[in-house]
């Protein structure tokens, strides 16, 4: 059993999330029992990860995209309501980590995708970013484009969707997970070969053509599902509790 403020602490040291300019309120978002046994790990806050929650007796829900969001309306009704609700019925504290989850060095999603490629010789995507969202790695050896669409889909579990550049060979590759497919700009601004994000929008087929780099969407939950995972784990080892995660195979 372990305090919930300790936890917070924890991972708010851990990830350093005050540093990062973010779109949602990163840490406990809705306060549940003071005293956590177990914790569920889900990409998001979705009814069916809270239902989950509930069945498995877990005090607290983490996850990627929680609530809250800048932009959202206030009133707590409808859909959202529904899913607050249940968390506060329950007793069941709601944990969320955005871009400090994107960007940590050993737990994030970005290292992660990272690790399963086998990207070496790390960069930062945006050089001038203290704490960097994307990052670049290379390759050992340079793959064809096509060769390289094979490999990500097999690594990411998923079908990348490839648009094409005219470059013939694929090494330096830039990557940022979920719906960063406008940092294309930013790879090509770093004479990088390839680029991967999980998102694509009408406008990425023209950018990759125009900036000559190849775009792979790879899935916006497919690349964001390791953080939540590697986070739980660093919080069930620090702190001697259960952790589980709940996989919701969402094709976006």
């Amino acid at each position: 059993m372990a305090n919930l403020n300790e936890i917070i602490h924890w991972c708010d040291q851990t990830l350093a999330s005050s540093e990062f300019k973010d779109y949602v309120p990163n840490g406990l978002q809705i306060e549940g029992r003071a005293e956590v046994n177990k914790i569920l790990c889900a990409v998001t806050a979705s009814q069916t990860a809270i239902e989950a929650a509930i069945e498995q007796g877990a005090d607290l829900l983490l996850v990627h995209h929680g609530y809250f969001w800048k932009g959202e309306a206030y009133p707590i009704t409808g859909m959202r309501g529904k899913r607050i609700k249940s968390l506060i019925q329950n007793d069941i504290s709601l944990v969320g980590y955005h871009l400090p989850l994107d960007s940590h060095p050993t737990l994030g999603n970005n290292i992660a995708i990272a690790d399963l490629l086998e990207l070496e010789n790390l960069e930062q995507l945006d050089p001038s970013e203290r704490r960097p969202i994307g990052n670049i790695g290379y390759l050992k050896q340079a793959m064809t484009p096509e060769g390289f669409k094979a490999y990500v889909s097999e690594r990411l579990g998923y079908d990348a969707l490839h648009l094409p550049a005219e470059k013939s060979l694929i090494q330096k590759v830039g990557f940022c997970t979920g719906g960063a497919q406008d940092y294309i700009h930013k790879a090509a601004a770093q004479d990088c070969d390839a680029y991967i994000s999980g998102e694509v929008s009408e406008r990425t087929f023209y950018d990759a053509q125009e900036l000559d780099v190849h775009y792979y969407a790879c899935g916006h939950h497919a690349t964001e599902k390791y953080g939540v995972q590697r986070l739980a784990k660093a919080i069930s080892e620090q702190f001697n509790i259960e952790y589980s995660y709940f996989e919701l195979n969402n094709p976006i």
